[in-house]
């Protein structure tokens, strides 16, 4: 089987004042295509540097990794060509319009005037904003900003779209967009690798998931199952939801944030 997203005993160091720093010690992960893979930890847990490893933004210290069966360290070119990156703070131009935007990057991934115009007509349906598509970004809200983020992400069509926590700072209503914006692209074919805090994000979009602490995968599998082992385990008279789940991998504490939607915590 070729994974869309493989990693075995990835690594990552830096240097540090009293010696070696491991960020990432360790990693093992295997995603099939076509599902929602959720990857969750709290900050400062490797899970931001796992991803950025991922998506060669980060050189690898030890280990191997592949996107739809190119190896990152070998061919990152090759890698960058597969997947789609829309990172928590959208790297927009506020002077331009959404469709000017999308047109551009559809130009940079080597489409004519013609097809680089459907291209970004069509990522405007996509994430509902075809009304907002002429009007600068610097008027866009938040959650506008967000879906467009994404549009810009899939204009090359990658089989792998790597969103780094795309719904924090949103209001409830603009994340339960959001959500509906990740199952639309999901249902495509695209395979959706999501990083989240947001654990109740996790149970409604993941297919299955990863909990990393400490530079290690702690817990793999699928919502349900994780939720109805915890269950089993502790003799639960009531089911468990995914924050049980963390807590009782990590012990680390939880608050509520806006929307109910639980946060994990260092």
């Amino acid at each position: 089987m070729t994974w869309a997203v493989e990693a075995e005993g990835l690594r990552k160091t830096y240097p540090g004042r009293t010696g070696e720093v491991e960020a990432v010690r360790g990693v093992d992960l295997h995603v099939r295509a076509g599902e929602v893979f959720g990857f969750l930890g709290p900050n400062g847990a490797g899970k931001s540097t796992t991803v950025r490893m991922l998506t060669t933004l980060l050189t690898i210290t030890a280990g191997r990794a592949t996107i739809a069966g190119t190896d990152v360290a070998k061919d990152p070119d090759g890698v960058r060509r597969k997947i789609g990156v829309a990172l928590q703070e959208a790297g927009l131009d506020p002077r331009q319009t959404g469709r000017e935007l999308l047109t551009l990057q559809a130009r940079l991934y080597g489409s004519t005037a013609a097809e680089a115009k459907d291209v970004a007509q069509a990522q405007l349906e996509l994430v509902d904003l075809v009304e907002s598509g002429d009007r600068r970004i610097k008027e866009y809200s938040g959650g506008m900003k967000r879906r467009l983020d994404l549009a810009s992400a899939l204009v090359h069509e990658p089989e792998v779209l790597f969103l780094d926590e795309p719904t924090t700072g949103l209001d409830p209503a603009s994340r339960i967009t959001i959500w509906e914006e990740v199952r639309r692209i999901n249902a495509r074919g695209t395979t959706v690798f999501l990083t989240t805090q947001y654990l109740e994000e996790a149970d409604q979009l993941c297919d299955r998931l990863a909990i990393i602490d400490g530079g290690t995968i702690v817990l793999e599998g699928t919502p349900s199952d994780l939720k109805a082992d915890l269950r089993e385990r502790k003799q639960l008279s009531e089911e468990p939801t995914l924050d049980d789940v963390f807590l009782d991998a990590t012990g680390r504490t939880r608050t509520r944030v806006a929307g109910e939607v639980a946060e994990v915590q260092a």
